[in-house]
């Protein structure tokens, strides 16, 4: 079990990083932009309330969670003045270590309570391994693990640590011995191996967090491993539980890990299509699409597009044929070394490439701001995956579009699924598409 791919063939959630959007806290600003703090700034300053919108403004300031100095000195770095919603709902009980199950669309800010609430409760003198996050894939856990590192910026004598599979375990127990991170973020494959081996120290936690818990509590033996880890925990800790799709089945088996809860909803099921996000779907036959999507790719603006395939070797060789046809691209699986994902997942987020091919390991909580359109090349599996998928576009309620192509009745049947479940029509591509309509205003 040392390696947490032998658990995970799918893969995920929420985080920007260095413009001014601040992975899950950006959704707390003003709703900037493609990337602008200016932007978030200039909403804030507005006091509008946008009621139903992708993004809610409020009166509230991060100041009047009474957070310590240097929390509030590394969020105002970060360009954010006003709370969204969740973490309007969140915060105030999460400071103050109530357990918390809570869901909420994509890019709403859901990561920023637990970094904030659980580096509000840590201090100088904290003991190793006090703040336990585990979440279902490795990109997430490097983004958990930055976005601890923006937000504890003042806070230098607190260690964060990040562990997943891919890595040698050796250099994971030399790591925990030198520098006894109190703030660990891991993968269950990982985190478990380490636990099991004793490597780990589990007796001084007193905050267990689970990002987009579902993925880790459907399926059974991802959960058997989360159960166990959690038993080797004290009985007595804060548990935070956090998820864009939170299936009502689920949720009583979330809560058994918990003592009454704060349980927050926003935007509860039918409500979590993203405003401001177009969407769209091709009919064609399945020798059609390339030519489609080069065609798309050649007549519409963008700052930057995902593309998502079902496969390993179709990620492979699609991102190879756009490269032909003279569409710089690069492209993310599971199939590829952990430090080559991470650094094709950097080069993107750093703007080094404007085309990412991409399997469902991009799929979830990943956050990159200037992201406008997502173009499923294959429909994805279930309803969930593409509010997970398109949720890429049009992040922290700026303008997106979302292009899926049908060529079965399998795909016709999941975007049947899409529209019922998220009360949205999805409409056949028209012949042109205002672009004022789906990019971001600079």
């Amino acid at each position: 079990m040392a390696d947490d791919d032998e658990l995970i063939a799918y893969e995920e959630e929420d985080d920007a990083v260095d413009t001014a959007v601040a992975a899950a806290a950006a959704a707390g600003s003003a709703a900037p932009a493609a990337g602008g703090a200016s932007d978030g700034a200039a909403g804030a300053d507005s006091k509008e309330v946008k009621k139903g919108s992708y993004v809610g403004i409020h009166a509230t300031g991060f100041r009047d969670f009474l957070l310590k100095p240097e929390l509030l000195r590394a969020i105002v770095d970060c360009g954010f003045e006003h709370p969204s919603e969740v973490q309007q709902e969140c915060i105030p009980q999460a400071v103050l270590g109530m357990d918390v199950l809570c869901q909420a669309k994509s890019g709403m800010g859901k990561t920023a309570v637990f970094v904030l609430a659980t580096l509000q409760q840590l201090d100088p003198g904290s003991a190793e391994g006090t703040v336990l996050v585990i979440c279902h894939t490795r990109e997430l856990a490097y983004q958990i693990r930055h976005e601890y590192a923006r937000f504890s910026k003042y806070m230098p004598e607190l260690r964060t640590a990040v562990f997943y599979g891919g890595v040698p375990p050796r250099s994971n127990v030399e790591e925990l011995k030198r520098d006894k991170p109190q703030i660990i973020v891991g993968t269950p494959g990982r985190i478990l191996a380490l636990v099991r081996t004793k490597d780990l120290p589990v007796k001084n936690v007193k905050h267990f967090v689970m990002d987009e818990c579902d993925k880790m509590l459907e399926q059974l033996d991802m959960r058997r491993d989360i159960q166990e880890i959690f038993k080797s925990t004290p009985h007595h800790k804060q548990v935070m539980m956090f998820s864009a799709t939170l299936a009502k089945e689920v949720r009583p088996v979330a809560k058994k890990f918990m003592s009454s809860p704060l349980e927050v909803f926003v935007d509860d099921e039918t409500k979590l299509t993203l405003h401001g996000l177009m969407q769209f779907y091709v009919r064609l036959p399945e020798t059609a699409k390339n030519r489609k999507l080069n065609d798309l790719l050649d007549t519409l603006e963008f700052n930057q597009v995902v593309v998502f395939v079902k496969s390993v070797q179709r990620a492979t060789e699609l991102s190879k044929l756009l490269v032909e046809c003279n569409f710089p691209s690069t492209c993310i699986h599971s199939g590829m070394p952990q430090e080559e994902r991470i650094k094709r997942y950097k080069q993107f987020k750093d703007f080094n490439f404007r085309i990412m091919v991409a399997t469902d390991i991009f799929g979830r909580g990943i956050d990159i701001e200037r992201v406008n359109i997502v173009i499923n090349y294959d429909m994805p599996d279930a309803a969930d995956s593409y509010l997970h998928r398109v949720g890429r576009a049009g992040r922290f309620g700026t303008k997106g579009l979302a292009i899926s192509f049908v060529t079965s009745d399998a795909d016709a049947t999941i975007l049947n699924a899409v529209q019922e479940r998220f009360e949205v029509n999805v409409k056949e591509l028209p012949e042109t598409i205002e672009v004022s309509a789906y990019m971001p205003s600079s």
